[in-house]
């Protein structure tokens, strides 16, 4: 057991440098020892190319006979963009595989193993299986529900407030803040805003090419998509996110009659009370393969999505800074007379970011 946990954890920290570009497909890693002596190393880099099993045995250049390969997800038995890695393994003569976790997909999970167990290789699953999964949270998650992984960020000061009366919140956070956000940025596979934040601050809303996350992989270029919930057709070709490069999806009820460049897609969804119906909005993400879903907006929208009660984490970065009680609270709730019936949550992280204080906490949804 001890050997396999050591080794796992390898796999687990290689699946990992995976975490900028692989989506939508999971983060994956692979070693392969033989005589206790790792062989072979992969990683999953990105959809359509090699899987990290591939990766893995092209390392071990045919000395594969009789090896053992850890794996942090369940290999893949189908032919979609690439090869089965099932068969792959089975010819590469591994003897016995060691999986992390089954794949989520109800229409493959289960079928890579019973494939493996049939040419008669030792299966052992269930080796560091809650690591495997908090590192693909958003895609087990849209498998399993079809709905991604949502995170919501606030920047608050220590009196709970988002923004001063006039609705200014640049920059309530430290710089050492806000180069953190771009970490959770990146990782995600859309950064969801609303037209009000775009009138007040106009802001980019994408990942900074300054930090050095970008530089982490061979897709600084690629960025999450940018999704502005925009019921009332305010956003305008000239505002600064438009005119940056990558995809924007303008959430809307109805289509405008501008002239868009090519990277701007207007996309209609159904209304409730003349608003964006969310649910229906995080739905349609879930159904275009997106896993992940990270949120940059006011007090309105954050206590709307609170109240529906899809919000998975909230990250609250908290300045040292009073605003005072004009300010613009840190969400917008209906008035409470019960504390049983308030939102609640679980501290999940709790780190100093520069001079603020970084929160991670998960929501308790039974609670609201």
């Amino acid at each position: 057991m001890m050997k396999d946990i050591f080794y796992m954890k390898k796999a687990i920290k290689l699946a990992k440098l995976g975490e900028f570009t692989t989506s939508p497909n999971p983060n994956v890693g692979c070693i392969i020892v033989k005589n206790n002596i790792i062989i072979g190393k992969g990683w999953h880099r990105k959809q359509g190319e090699k899987h990290a099993e591939i990766h893995a045995l092209s390392m071990a250049k045919g000395k594969t006979k009789g090896a053992t390969a850890y794996v942090t997800l369940e290999p893949c038995s189908h032919f979609g963009l690439t090869p089965p890695c099932c068969l792959a393994l089975i010819q590469a003569g591994i003897i016995r595989v060691v999986i992390a976790v089954s794949d989520p997909n109800p229409k493959v999970s289960g079928k890579g193993i019973i494939e493996l167990k049939k040419a008669g290789i030792l299966i052992k699953i269930g080796i560091m299986s809650k690591e495997s999964q908090n590192l693909n949270q958003g895609f087990f998650k849209r498998m399993k529900t079809g709905i991604p992984w949502i995170q919501l960020k606030l920047g608050i000061s220590i009196d709970g407030r988002s923004a001063l009366k006039n609705g200014k919140s640049k920059w309530i956070t430290s710089p050492e803040s806000r180069k953190d956000v771009q970490y959770f940025r990146k990782k995600s596979g859309v950064i969801l805003s609303t037209s009000q934040t775009i009138l007040i601050d106009n802001p980019l809303l994408n990942v900074r090419k300054d930090t050095n996350i970008l530089s982490v992989s061979n897709e600084a270029k690629n960025q999450p998509i940018r999704v502005i919930i925009d019921s009332k057709n305010r956003i305008q070709p000239f505002h600064k996110c438009v005119n940056s490069k990558g995809e924007i999806w303008l959430a809307r009820l109805k289509q405008d009659k501008n002239i868009w460049p090519n990277n701007v897609k207007q996309v209609i969804f159904s209304q409730r009370n003349n608003q964006i119906n969310l649910k229906h909005l995080i739905s349609y993400l879930g159904n275009c393969n997106i896993n992940n879903i990270w949120i940059e907006a006011g007090a309105s929208l954050s206590g709307s999505l609170i109240k529906l009660n899809i919000i998975d984490e909230l990250i609250l970065y908290v300045a040292p800074k009073l605003l005072g009680h004009h300010a613009k609270p840190l969400c917008m709730l209906e008035k409470y007379l019960d504390l049983n019936k308030v939102p609640t949550f679980t501290f999940k992280d709790v780190t100093k970011i520069g001079t603020d204080i970084r929160f991670i906490l998960k929501i308790h949804k039974n609670k609201i």
